[in-house]
């Protein structure tokens, strides 16, 4: 058995845990640079406010009180992600992240019985431990278990926790009830394609034929039909596995053409990239830098440049990896255009302890390659210690267009020593 974990508007009830006066108030968390609706609690959708609603229209609500709107704080998100794993592995050694806010969990040998009671202890723990409100749903395969999740979440009887097994009547009573583009891994063109053989439902399409689903559409959708049948086809990617590109890039605060506030934006952006170069020891061999206008904005310039810049030799070196970048935008850079987003993607990675040295490597060289690792490894601990951003190379300038706009962020209470929550007596 399988179960998905999945936190109930999650970056609400990361707010909530630390800001206990926002329950029961419509609050809506806001995408990067405050533009739109990314996340929203139960009572600002009962308020018809949809999903990616520009923030700007709902101005008069937040000026009368009716509604709070936060700045995304994703530094917060992700600790208080990571937590809610933590939980989960204490009572199981399968936990394998979906997403930010929803992972699956492993029950494997226990029956049914032991499974739900295991369910309802994840249910209460993960929010007696960390605060934020979960629900359940446990399948034999992780389609059905993200069904059992959405039926848990949106059926008040399930009490936040449904368990299914693929034979039993509630099973087939919650298929039949599913419509079809309610079903993990079915797009819309899947749905109006099925729909014309008179597929409608989760159940119409677990009792597809599934060799004559893979022949007409892909090998995919039989997978998808197995799992609905009970047989588990579908393999998460393995969490430790090595990422073969990294790419760090971020949307400004506001256009800027000055070469200045680029290079920062760029140096930043690379520096985050090595850190996760070396979080999962790998080496890179190239480095790609891009830049972008607002294609949004006909009044102005397009111009959408990038540029690959090759290594001298493969490394997680900030040093290098930050020269490369500059040498990368320099090459780019045009004057005359407003740029509304940079970034920096690493390329070609290999894993650390493979790389292939030079013959010619000498003595010296080798000795400054291990002073710079450990350079980079003080750096890390640092930072890890301390908070991201403690000790980088280069300091960026304040107030910069490259700078995000985030007016409305609650403090990093988790992760950052200033933002501490303090206790007054």
């Amino acid at each position: 058995m399988i179960g998905l974990v999945d936190c109930n508007n999650f970056y609400v009830s990361c707010e909530r845990v630390f800001q206990p006066r926002l329950e029961g108030v419509p609050v809506g968390v806001m995408s990067n640079n405050d533009g739109c609706v990314i996340a929203r609690s139960n009572e600002l959708k009962a308020l018809g406010v949809e999903m990616g609603t520009p923030a700007f229209e709902l101005q008069s609500l937040v000026q009368r009180g009716q509604i709070r709107l936060l700045s995304s704080n994703y530094e917060l998100y992700g600790d208080m992600s990571a937590r809610v794993r933590e939980v989960l592995e204490e009572f199981s050694a399968g936990v394998e992240p979906y997403s930010i806010d929803e992972m699956f969990v492993r029950f494997d040998g226990f029956d049914h019985t032991t499974t739900l009671a295991l369910s309802r202890t994840l249910h209460h723990k993960v929010r007696q431990f960390t605060g934020i409100p979960v629900c359940v749903g446990v399948a034999p395969t992780r389609t059905l278990a993200k069904l059992a999740n959405r039926a848990a979440k949106k059926l008040p009887g399930y009490h936040g926790v449904c368990v299914l097994t693929p034979e039993d009547n509630e099973t087939r009573g919650l298929l039949e009830r599913t419509a079809l583009g309610d079903v993990w891994g079915v797009g819309r063109r899947l749905v109006e394609r099925l729909a014309i053989q008179g597929i409608e439902t989760a159940w119409d399409l677990r009792q597809a034929d599934p060799k004559a689903i893979r022949r007409r559409y892909s090998v995919t959708l039989e997978r998808t039909v197995r799992e609905l049948q009970g047989t588990p086809c579908i393999e998460l990617n393995d969490a430790d596995r090595l990422r073969d590109r990294i790419m760090t890039s971020r949307s400004f605060g506001r256009l800027t053409g000055e070469l200045s506030e680029l290079q920062d934006a760029i140096r930043q952006h690379a520096q985050r990239g090595a850190e996760k170069l070396r979080q999962q020891d790998s080496h890179a061999r190239a480095v790609l830098v891009f830049l972008k206008t607002n294609r949004h904005r006909p009044d102005l310039p397009q111009y959408a440049p990038s540029v690959v810049v090759e290594l001298p030799e493969p490394t997680d070196d900030s040093q290098p990896l930050l020269a490369a970048s500059q040498q990368g935008l320099e090459a780019i850079y045009r004057r005359g255009y407003r740029f509304m987003k940079a970034g920096v993607m690493l390329l070609d990675l290999v894993d650390a302890n493979r790389q292939q040295l030079s013959l010619l490597d000498t003595p010296e060289r080798a000795a400054q390659r291990d002073r710079d690792h450990q350079l980079m490894a003080t750096l890390d601990e640092l930072n890890g210690k301390m908070g991201k951003g403690t000790v980088r190379l280069g300091v960026p300038r304040s107030n910069a267009a490259w700078q995000l706009r985030c007016a409305h962020r609650s403090p990093r209470w988790t992760t950052q020593w200033p933002e501490l929550p303090m206790v007054r007596t």
